[in-house]
């Protein structure tokens, strides 16, 4: 079963990949950075007080969020994991993307070979049944299809 949700087109792309989902905000300099350098070479998630995103990889990943949070360096650090190839494919928010994020999004759809497609206001709804791991698919006019699996279909 597919559901689609839709959302306002901040960074316009087309992308289909693995949800990654946390109900917190997320820190883009506490998750991204390693104790002495600035940024994380293999795009492990470090922030501790995270503990759905803690240890998790997210390269290549959708990430799915309400907010993010932190200091105003969180536009350069999406920048520069991009560049590094180690920033999330997408960024779904459920609600208004903070200015931080569009930053960093915008900036890495003009200045890296990676960008972050950013499409944000699909709804609580979104982030409450969204589950990690599931097949997401962002349409370039913020289109946004889940994949849930049809329990009806696994049965024997």
């Amino acid at each position: 079963m597919i559901v689609k949700y839709k959302g306002r087109v901040v960074v316009p792309g087309d992308v289909t990949g693995s949800a990654l989902v946390t109900h917190e905000g997320f820190n883009t300099l506490a998750n991204l950075k390693t104790a002495g350098s600035f940024l994380n070479p293999k795009g492990v998630l470090q922030d501790m007080n995270n503990p759905e995103l803690y240890g998790k990889k997210i390269p290549g990943k959708i990430l799915c969020l309400p907010e993010t949070i932190g200091s105003t360096t969180g536009g350069m650090v999406l920048y520069c994991a991009s560049v590094m190839g180690v920033a999330p494919a997408c960024m779904l928010f459920s609600g208004k993307a903070d200015t931080l994020a569009v930053a960093g999004a915008v900036l890495t759809a003009n200045w890296s070979k990676h960008p972050i497609v950013l499409v944000d206001d699909l709804g609580e709804g979104f982030l409450q049944d969204i589950k990690e791991g599931q097949r997401i698919h962002v349409k370039e006019d913020g289109t946004v299809l889940v994949e849930y699996e049809d329990l009806f279909e696994a049965a024997p």
